[in-house]
């Protein structure tokens, strides 16, 4: 089994403004992904982004990939290349966004990735975590079902971020992470009426000095013992689940993941730090403090 880095808290700090990073690339992504944008244009927002900060991409060049953001949309599940493809009214698209910091000669890496349905009511994490969801008509020329569903899909892989993410508070092993977003997949069945589909062949992963590090994060429930938890463990937790299938597909770019089976799909990241006496959310604006308030959990506060 491959080595699992254990951070110092100071160098936990340094991720920290990594991940700071990329919160600001989603916010700059979520105000500019409008009907009629091309995800190339989308790309440009993301590189700024990271430019302003002055950071480094960890995406751009990493094996080949030739962008700072992976995008996809409606069918694709992750790894999507920004190109042409023009935005429309309804689609759901996944963001997949990552940036890194230098710090004593060694890169300090965060990753994280969001959902929207372009055109559609944004929920913030606290108004998420209280309960709210996008409701009524949406965006002109949606098929109401079409835009239900896809709401749906949505919220339920947000809720297993935010159910894995509070169980790495409270668990003893990594296997917490599956058991949560399996719990939350099948409650949502219950509560929508269809249950949606975990991918099992990405999984989250360990995140530092490099960004992916062991340990493999997995999103489902399996027998054996998983890692334990540790301090100074940093985990990029990132459920991936569909309104079908689980099986997928690679595109002749070596990239672009699709389903199999042509339904939509959605992708939630963060990364968390494990720490003595808690845990807190690198990449999330306030630490993962209104995301993590519904299970009771305060992360601890690194600004």
């Amino acid at each position: 089994m491959a080595r699992v880095e254990l951070k110092t808290f100071e160098q936990i700090k340094w991720m920290r403004k990594a991940g700071l990073v990329v919160a600001d690339i989603h916010r700059s992504l979520r105000e500019a992904a409008q009907p009629g944008v091309t995800t190339a244009q989308l790309d440009q927002v993301s590189a700024e982004a990271i430019a302003r900060a002055g950071a480094e991409s960890n995406f751009l060049n990493y094996y080949g990939y030739p962008a700072t953001v992976c995008i996809s949309v409606n069918d694709e599940v992750v790894h999507g290349i920004p190109g042409s493809r023009v935005l429309e009214a309804g689609d759901i698209v996944s963001f997949d966004c990552g940036a890194w910091v230098g710090h004593a000669s060694r890169q300090w890496h965060g990753d994280a990735a969001f959902t929207m349905i372009v055109g559609d009511q944004w929920i913030d994490d606290a108004g998420f975590a209280a309960g709210t969801r996008a409701e009524g008509e949406g965006p002109a020329g949606v098929p109401a079902e079409v835009l239900q569903r896809r709401r749906e899909l949505d919220a339920v892989t947000r809720e297993a971020l935010w159910a894995a993410l509070a169980s790495l508070a409270t668990g003893r092993r990594i296997s917490a992470v599956g058991e949560a977003v399996e719990d939350v997949v099948e409650e949502a069945a219950s509560r929508y009426g269809w249950e949606a589909g975990i991918i099992e062949e990405y999984t989250g992963h360990g995140i530092g000095s490099a960004m992916h590090q062991a340990p493999e994060v997995l999103n489902f429930r399996t027998r054996g013992l998983s890692p334990k938890l540790k301090p100074g463990m940093v985990l990029a937790v990132e459920p991936m689940l569909t309104t079908g299938g689980i099986e997928s597909l690679t595109e002749d770019d070596e990239w672009t993941v699709r389903t199999a089976d042509g339904s939509d799909a959605a992708q939630w990241e963060h990364s968390i730090a494990i720490l003595d006496g808690g845990v807190s959310v690198l990449t999330a604006p306030d630490g993962g403090a209104a995301g993590l308030s519904r299970y009771g959990i305060t992360p601890i506060d690194l600004d």
